[in-house]
């Protein structure tokens, strides 16, 4: 069999989006390489969603449908409580789940799963520094040895620091909404269910996650990597709150784990310059609009499968994959996950609840998700890859 693509390739991330290009790369001929900073694999999370025909089409492509069906979370509705535990609306799953849900700890893990054998994988390092040359890019690690490759992906999330060494500080591209999440494993019983007061929500017992905080905030200085002060962050954020609040803040302490971030969306003008490129998070990241996975499977098929087409020719590439597939990534800029979550006002919240149980407002809402979904046409790259290998 000729390799198509005799080139070392270096990903960044190890999540969704790194291995899903790992994933291609190494079918098209690549030696692929994936650090992750995270000493392992992350498990849980919360849980994320595919949609439409384009999703499907990809993950089929791959062979994991099946098994993500398998470990799928079932998306069911929620119920909307008041203060008083009584039931004042529902959140339809079929808005909040797709086509198939699952949690992102479990989908990495089959994507790892799927790569593991044919792809390098580095746990707890990181990159420091990226000389692009005329040969290739020249990478230090925060502990690994200096090593040489002939492309660079970033596909390290919202915070990357592959776009920060090459592109400038995250503040030029990353946009704040006003709103934080939180995920937190708290240990309470609940089923599906979903509390307001303004400006702020909790829900338990979800398929996101097995409490799930949306808060309205200025911009907040913590460390994202210690779990101490982002309990301290969800203490003032919920300080005073009804319902079974207290008693969420009152097991901060035992909680298996908890994960506070800004709900953000990254813009940019381009995506790569010379042999390092951006996929995902990392180049249209919009936090919790439901659409990040799909974007991150579908760039990671577009990316590989272009630079297939062009025969390992980066340049030309790069460009192919922004001109495909820009206007299909800007899906995240049309929503506002932390407003429709988490209404500022009481009003806001019985607007709010009015849609979720108006049929006539909820499918046309749903009619526009779908499209969105969709709103891409991708080559059959494999088909290419077959018909030019011997």
């Amino acid at each position: 069999m000729t390799k198509l693509l005799n080139q070392t390739v270096l990903i960044s991330g190890a999540s969704i989006a790194g291995p899903s290009l790992a994933y291609w790369l190494e079918r098209y001929g690549a030696t692929v390489t994936v650090v992750e900073r995270a000493p392992v694999l992350r498990p849980g999370g919360q849980a994320i969603d595919f949609k439409g025909a384009v999703h499907r089409k990809v993950l089929e492509d791959m062979g994991l449908w099946d098994a993500i069906v398998a470990r799928q979370t079932g998306g069911q509705d929620q119920t909307i409580v008041d203060a008083d535990g009584r039931a004042i609306g529902v959140v339809p799953g079929a808005l909040t789940g797709g086509e198939v849900e699952i949690r992102r700890g479990d989908l990495a893990e089959i994507l790892y799963e799927a790569t593991r054998e044919s792809c390098e994988y580095v746990f707890g390092d990181e990159i420091t520094s990226l000389t692009d040359t005329a040969d290739g890019v020249h990478v230090t690690f925060a502990t690994g040895a200096p090593r040489t490759f002939d492309l660079v992906v970033g596909a390290d999330g919202i915070h990357s620091a592959v776009r920060r060494l090459m592109f400038g500080p995250e503040q030029e591209f990353v946009t704040f909404s006003g709103y934080y999440y939180a995920l937190a494993d708290l240990g309470v019983d609940g089923d599906h269910l979903m509390y307001n007061e303004p400006g702020r929500m909790v829900a338990i017992g979800g398929s996101k996650a097995p409490a799930f905080f949306v808060f309205v905030s200025p911009e907040l200085s913590y460390d994202r990597y210690d779990a101490e002060q982002q309990a301290d962050v969800l203490r003032t954020a919920y300080a005073g709150g009804g319902w079974r609040i207290p008693e969420l803040l009152d097991r901060l302490p035992e909680a298996e784990s908890v994960y506070v971030d800004a709900i953000s969306r990254v813009s940019m003008d381009r995506w790569s310059t010379g042999r390092i490129v951006l996929l995902g998070d990392a180049a249209y990241g919009s936090t919790l609009a439901g659409f990040g996975s799909g974007l991150a499977v579908a760039g990671a098929y577009v990316l590989a499968g272009e630079l297939l087409m062009a025969e390992g020719d980066h340049h030309m590439a790069f460009r192919r994959y922004e001109e495909v597939f820009r206007s299909y990534a800007g899906v995240g800029e049309k929503l506002r996950p932390g407003a429709l979550l988490a209404p500022r006002t009481r009003f806001g919240m019985r607007m709010r609840n009015l849609l979720f149980r108006t049929a006539g407002l909820m499918k046309p809402m749903m009619w526009i998700t779908d499209r969105y979904a969709t709103a891409v046409e991708l080559r059959d790259y494999p088909a290419v890859a077959r018909s030019t290998q011997v």
